[in-house]
């Protein structure tokens, strides 16, 4: 049993499915299938009951999930505490992001715990769309950053992919869609949509998704914020995409107007993806011992880099 086993087991355990596991680890599935089946055989039994569209943990998984929590953090630790002797007693460490990193990304909480750890690093916080963030990166104006994965890969980037969530139809809650589950995307073309502008990365998502499959929508409204999406759905304006984390949250507002949800069907449900891209450094490079203890320290915020 290694460290790598007891990741993906922990990332299997929490997303309760193979293939997100396998999209939030960045890894292929079926090296991470061989890597639980390896961890079942050396433990002597089954950690998961399996079943088409999930996994659910066994008696043996329950257990040893608290054990594997608890050794993963003290790796942590042990890895901070030796990059904080590597000396990180100034320095400045440069930030990007995507806008609409909540719910799924805690940064100022991350930031929090950095600067707490790190006192004598300044930091710098910058807000820009997906493409110039990876620009920004690769020219070395920027040591991390929080954005959508690009089209390509970038030769001088290295990426860990930290989000991978369905988006779902947002509408009010008495449109004729409220509640459905397994819509294709063909039972929406014909709405209305409320959407970000075109530059943005969900929007492009959305767009893509439609092309693919061969279909043309229609958009009513264009925001430049996705609090826009949910709130003019729920007034009845039209439907928007979004995640469905976002949605979901959305919704347990009781402040608000109220929403409804809408499924899509799991083949054709576009995922929206948030990555961190940073520069490959030697280890002996100061920015890159900077930047990788932010990323130590947002492993402990979010648990799942």
């Amino acid at each position: 049993m290694d460290l790598k086993q007891l990741e993906y087991f922990v990332a299997v355990a929490e997303e309760r499915h193979f293939t997100r596991a396998a999209q939030r680890l960045n890894v292929v599935q079926s090296g991470l299938s061989q890597a639980i089946r390896s961890l079942e055989g050396e433990l002597g039994g089954p950690l998961f009951v399996r079943t088409t569209r999930s996994v659910a943990l066994t008696a043996a998984g329950s257990v040893l999930l608290d054990e594997a929590h608890r050794v993963l953090e003290a790796a942590r630790g042990a890895r901070l505490a030796v990059t904080q002797v590597h000396g990180l007693a100034r320095g400045r460490l440069r930030i990007g992001a995507i806008q609409g990193l909540a719910p799924f990304i805690d940064l100022p909480a991350s930031l929090g715990r950095f600067r707490e750890a790190f006192g004598g690093i300044d930091i710098e916080l910058s807000f820009d769309g997906a493409a110039p963030l990876l620009d920004e990166v690769r020219e070395g104006r920027l040591d991390v950053a929080f954005t959508q994965p690009g089209d390509a890969p970038v030769p001088e980037l290295a990426s860990r992919l930290l989000v991978c969530e369905g988006l779902v139809a947002v509408c009010a809650p008495k449109h004729s869609l409220a509640g459905a589950r397994e819509l294709p995307l063909a039972a929406l073309a014909g709405e209305v949509f409320v959407d970000l502008k075109a530059d943005w990365g969900m929007r492009r998502l959305v767009d893509q998704s439609f092309a693919a499959a061969g279909l043309q929508r229609r958009i009513g409204f264009e925001v430049n914020d996705m609090s826009w999406l949910t709130e003019l759905a729920a007034q009845g304006l039209g439907i928007a995409l979004v995640p469905e984390s976002v949605a979901r949250a959305r919704r347990e507002d009781k402040r608000l107007k109220p929403i409804a949800i809408a499924e899509l069907r799991e083949a054709e449900e576009p995922c929206w993806e948030i990555a961190v891209a940073y520069r490959q450094r030697r280890d002996d490079d100061p920015q890159g011992r900077i930047a990788a203890a932010f990323l130590e320290r947002l492993v402990q915020i979010a648990g799942n880099l």
